[in-house]
């Protein structure tokens, strides 16, 4: 069972795929090629692994094929663990189910907790079922909970959480590619697929999520040292120009050409050396 659930997830790029992969790579079994392999986002993936048709999936997925099932004993069990359930079958039979548990990412709590120090609020808006996210939430201190939430849905989520104000949504996997795209700022882990980091806005270079309130910070900084720049700019412009061009030479006020040059020069120079002292700024 293990071999074809990670013959199939080898292939696929969800994030809780390697888990399985990794598992199987730990027992030392080996895996099969697989045909026709097929990701049925928000559901599961589906090939052909020796001429039979296997499938690897949530609930939803099997509702849909109206596979029997007797298992629900031991899912209802399993996700009270707030564990991930997905079940294999293989030509319409079901032939077990596979339990996965969501580790928070390292920092994770410490990310949230300086995230709202800074008056932001973190929601976590997951594919997972309510039992699973609320535990995982929990844990790192989050709040607010959106569940259950297929792929296609996440970015009606999004819109209606817009209704709130600016928003920024972070993902990594493929599923997270249609709300990145539609978020204000769409933020991507450096470690995700290839096409989340594609859709989003920012990057992250790491796996820390501690990289999102230095992220806040930075781009806050930048954003008032613009403001000055802007200021000092227009400054130097609202004062020297018209003593260049002679308005005030009545009372004696001039500015000879060299002078000018110099102050232009100043002018750019000085709003360079701000710019520069950004990259001397504590980011806590």
């Amino acid at each position: 069972m293990i071999s074809l659930a990670a013959s199939l997830e080898d292939v696929s790029q969800h994030p809780l795929a390697q888990a399985i992969v990794n598992r199987a790579s730990e027992l030392g079994i080996s895996l099969y090629p697989v045909e026709n392999f097929q990701a049925l986002h928000g559901k599961g993936v589906t090939g052909i692994i020796n001429g039979k048709q296997v499938l690897l999936g949530n609930a939803k997925l099997l509702a849909d094929l109206a596979i029997p099932h007797d298992y629900q004993e031991r899912f209802d069990l399993l996700e009270k663990e707030a564990k991930t359930v997905v079940f294999l079958s293989v030509d319409g039979q079901l032939k077990g189910l596979i339990a996965l548990q969501d580790v928070p990412k390292e920092n994770a709590r410490e990310a949230i907790a300086k995230l709202k120090k800074r008056g932001l609020r973190t929601v976590m808006l997951t594919g997972d079922n309510a039992g699973v996210a609320h535990a995982i939430a929990e844990q790192i201190g989050i709040e607010e909970v959106i569940a259950n939430v297929l792929p296609e849905e996440k970015a009606h989520e999004i819109h209606k959480l817009q209704k709130n104000g600016k928003l920024a949504f972070v993902g990594d996997g493929i599923n997270d590619a249609p709300a990145l795209s539609v978020a204000d700022v769409g933020i991507a882990m450096g470690s995700g697929t290839d096409i989340a980091i594609e859709s989003a806005d920012l990057v992250l270079t790491t796996n820390n999520l501690l990289g999102l309130a230095r992220a806040f910070d930075m781009s806050k900084k930048t954003f008032n040292r613009i403001l000055l720049n802007l200021f000092w700019a227009s400054i130097y412009n609202l004062i020297g120009i018209p003593i260049a061009a002679g308005v005030f030479s009545g009372i004696g006020l001039v500015l000879n050409p060299e002078l000018a040059g110099l102050a232009m020069a100043f002018s750019s120079v000085s709003v360079l050396i701000s710019s520069l002292m950004l990259n001397v700024t504590k980011i806590d």
